[in-house]
């Protein structure tokens, strides 16, 4: 039957995250860190928004774009924190979630073999998105040193004729990075040298931690070349309700828009309805929150420290991302081992890219108890093999 299905989708590599969860399916007892969504419920009054709706009986179609209402509340609400103009009827596209505004963003820039560059360790959607719209990814890697993020020298050496856009993820999964102005400014000259877009998917943009977060497009020169993706699912625990959004100017929106007119016809109604007021009144929960996510970041970064897991500090997102280089295992291996030994699911770091090899990613997006939990099976996990400092082994006896 491969006969009938294309090479692009044949050649699609399978996620690296999903064969870890299909193996934790199969074990009982399993703790995991390797799920990237909250562990929190939709807050009550955002969630009754969304009923409301449907007992209003709004179960139809809104708007292609979503509602007025809802794009003109984003607008406003990025006004307010940036300092930004969009108009609500021409530069403010609802999504599906992100995932669908960056398919879109990428099928409206690419032609066949266009390139972008694509920041590495990264979602791992984002390189099959770029295939999936008809482009070819290069990656751009980062490293520890420069706490994962890219630099302006790491775009440069990738250019060629071909390259069309720069795709960003800040704060990032798996890294929990975030951009300094330092860093951005870097990547802004980039583009403006060898006039390219960049697409910013800036959907952990609230979950930031002893920074401000900076919004790409407010960079000088920039709010004409650059395409803002973000939305619920992260900072208001609305995952499932799947209500991304687009903030660009208007040759972009109008672009796809047309796209997604034809591919979706609209994002839920009942998610849109909640989406507008965790967007009017949602500011409280989404500080809850940030705070809790600071608490177990803490905990679980200082845990991998004290284990000899070196861990730079993540800045954003729920993600941390530490060394396993005193284990000397590759990653697929180390996360593997951990996962039949002591039931306990991690994400090895080169599922999400090459720069990410020697590393793994794990989500503090679960309760404190949890983690503790994650960190005594994984000092078990590494006193087995001898790897424990003294003083920490003796503890342990």
């Amino acid at each position: 039957m491969s006969r009938y299905l294309s090479r692009s989708v044949q050649n699609l590599r399978p996620s690296g995250i999903r064969r870890y969860f299909d193996i934790a399916a199969t074990m009982d007892d399993v703790v995991t860190l390797g799920i990237g969504e909250p562990n929190f419920v939709t807050p009550t009054h955002i969630l009754d928004a969304g009923v409301q709706s449907l007992h209003n009986g709004n179960t139809g179609y809104t708007s292609n774009a979503g509602t007025y209402e809802l794009r003109a509340a984003i607008a406003a609400h990025i006004n307010a924190r940036y300092g930004l103009s969009y108009s609500p009827d021409e530069e403010v596209l609802v999504t599906v979630g992100v995932s669908e505004a960056l398919y879109l963003a990428l099928k409206v820039l690419l032609d066949p073999g266009d390139e972008v560059l694509v920041v590495e360790p990264c979602f791992v959607a984002n390189p099959a998105l770029v295939e999936t719209a008809g482009g070819v990814p290069v990656m751009a890697p980062t490293t520890v040193e420069d706490d994962f993020q890219v630099t302006g020298a790491a775009l440069e050496a990738r250019i060629t004729a071909r390259t069309k856009a720069i795709l960003l993820s800040y704060p990032s999964n798996p890294t929990g990075a975030a951009l300094t102005m330092e860093h951005m400014l870097q990547v802004a000259e980039v583009a403006r040298e060898h006039d390219l877009v960049v697409i910013s998917d800036e959907i952990y943009e609230r979950l930031v931690y002893g920074i401000e977060h900076i919004n790409f497009a407010t960079l000088p020169n920039m709010f004409e070349r650059t395409i803002v993706l973000s939305g619920m699912s992260k900072s208001y625990a609305m995952t499932g309700w799947r209500i991304g959004y687009v903030t660009a100017p208007r040759a972009f929106t109008e672009a796809m828009y047309k796209i997604h007119q034809y591919l979706i016809m609209s994002a839920p109604t009942m998610g849109q309805a909640a989406a507008l007021e965790a967007v009017r009144a949602g500011e409280d929960d989404v500080e809850r929150m940030r705070q809790e996510y600071d608490s177990r970041r803490r905990l679980l970064v200082d845990g991998f420290n004290r284990l000899g897991l070196h861990c730079f500090e993540p800045r954003g997102a729920f993600y941390a991302f530490p060394s396993i280089a005193i284990s000397g295992m590759d990653d697929e291996a180390f996360c593997e081992d951990l996962l039949r030994e002591e039931r306990l699911a991690l994400i090895p770091g080169s599922a999400f890219g090459e720069s990410g090899r020697g590393y793994v990613r794990a989500s503090y997006a679960t309760s404190e108890d949890n983690i503790r939990a994650a960190l005594h099976r994984l000092e078990r996990f590494l006193d087995r093999r001898g790897l424990l400092q003294p003083a920490l082994a003796s503890a342990m006896a």
